[in-house]
């Protein structure tokens, strides 16, 4: 399980955890790469594979997709120093097949809202909790690779993933998301255990709980 934007009460050195990683490339970079390949992956499913089940255990395909659309539209509220919450988790209003379509301009307003240098010194609001810009990105970062990979898997696609830039959120997330806190008011399943060669994609959704 991945919710890190229902992540509400975390424990209360995880905050501090991201907003103090080291970034050596500007978060937002990464952010727009993730939301960019999200929707190349969304764009390729099928008709035949929205009821398909996919690693997330409580979403099938279709509602992972309208998930999706609920997160990229809330990265733009969360950009603009608004309620994160002003956004619904999915976008029930859209119907099936058009959730590719309802990317773009999503993703447009992100890649909008996002272009001041600015924003990433400036405190936003997370479901999470209260972070700095680019601990907001890199947050947000990880939660549509991972959701991309459930994507992915659950419907046969090999996305073109950035090892560089999967090496980089995995720095983030594992100061964000110990291994022993889990459980309680961190919805992510235990980490899976994987050979440190393991690819980098495999080695950040295993971290999340999931069995690449």
């Amino acid at each position: 399980m991945n919710k890190t934007e229902q992540l509400i009460e975390p424990p209360s050195d995880s905050p501090g955890a991201v907003a103090a990683a080291p970034f050596s490339v500007d978060p937002r970079t990464d952010l727009a790469a993730a939301v960019e390949l999200a929707g190349r992956t969304l764009a390729a499913v099928r008709p035949d594979q929205y009821d398909a089940p996919t690693p997330c255990e409580e979403f099938d395909v279709r509602r992972l997709s309208s998930h999706l659309v609920g997160v990229v539209r809330r990265i733009s509220v969360i950009g603009r120093g608004e309620d994160p919450f002003s956004v619904p988790s999915f976008a029930d209003e859209i119907a099936d097949g058009a959730w590719a379509a309802a990317w773009v301009p999503g993703a447009r307003e992100v890649a909008e809202v996002w272009a001041d240098p600015g924003i990433l010194g400036r405190q936003l609001r997370l479901p999470m909790g209260v972070l700095p810009g680019a601990a907001a990105a890199a947050v947000y970062t990880h939660e549509l690779t991972v959701h991309t990979w459930d994507l992915a898997r659950a419907t046969g696609q090999e996305p073109d993933w950035d090892p560089a830039l999967i090496e980089r959120v995995i720095g983030v997330v594992r100061r964000a998301l110990p291994a022993e806190t889990r459980g309680g008011r961190i919805p992510f399943a235990e980490v899976v255990a994987l050979d440190p060669g393991a690819p980098a994609i495999d080695r950040l959704v295993a971290w999340a709980g999931r069995r690449p």
